[in-house]
């Protein structure tokens, strides 16, 4: 484990405390750009979701109507009733976006596995870093905003889901993430700048309740617009 990941899990809480938590929830109020663009236009506006700490399962609710929800882990995503009844699935979802560019719109399976990729990932780091299969490394420091940000460069094993297989985060002096720049491989390797901010602690671990999603460039630029998802996390829980 490297000196910058030990410091960033201290500040986020430390292993310790985590191991000792099970889920969270959340209610998440979202906008941008990327649902219209997937023809998947307020179907997540304001929503709950439900994340394992330690096995990569999620769930939102309410998902496409009031009595339905997802349920995503990496070999296979479902629409389920509230109830438990199953409404569609999909085994082996990664594969269904073979060939998918930006524009290329999801279907309401194809938006779950997203959002159930995404939030786990956003939810769950930095601890899901300490688990067996991850590699990192402490790239050069980054200025932006009047502030040195120092750089840590996550390789994700293969058997999690997640945007891309490298991807860097950017910490403050708090040790705390400023901004996670990745991939979207199901998006035909779309580059986004995602910056985090607006910190609360609960169960003693610091989840971040704002993050507002960008394009890149190649050189590692963030473009101002257009906004691309914006996420707004309140009523945070810990089981």
């Amino acid at each position: 484990m490297s000196n910058l990941l030990e410091t960033v899990l201290e500040a986020h809480g430390g292993l310790d405390r985590w191991s000792e938590l099970d889920s969270i929830s959340a209610r998440l109020v979202q906008g941008g750009a990327l649902w219209t663009l997937k023809g998947q236009q307020g179907v997540l506006d304001d929503v709950f979701v439900r994340a394992s700490l330690h096995q990569e399962r999620e769930s939102h609710h309410p998902f496409g109507a009031p009595d339905r929800r997802s349920s995503f882990t990496p070999e296979r995503v479902a629409i389920e009733t509230t109830g438990g009844s199953l409404v569609e699935a999909l085994d082996e979802p990664r594969a269904s976006f073979a060939g998918h560019a930006l524009e290329t719109p999801w279907t309401p399976l194809q938006l779950a596995y997203f959002v159930g990729t995404a939030m786990w990932t956003y939810l769950t780091q930095p601890f899901t870093f300490a688990l067996p299969g991850f590699e990192t490394t402490e790239l050069d420091p980054w200025h932006e905003a009047g502030e040195e940000w120092r750089r840590l460069h996550v390789v994700w094993p293969s058997y999690l889901a997640t945007h891309c297989a490298g991807q860097t985060l950017y910490i403050g002096a708090d040790g705390l993430f400023r901004r996670h720049d990745y991939d979207i491989e199901i998006a035909g390797g779309t580059s986004g700048a995602h910056y985090i901010s607006d910190y609360t602690k609960v169960a003693g671990i610091m989840v971040p309740a704002k993050h507002r999603i960008f394009p890149r460039t190649p050189d590692g630029q963030a473009l101002s617009e257009p906004l691309m998802v914006s996420i707004d996390v309140s009523e945070i829980a810990f089981t």
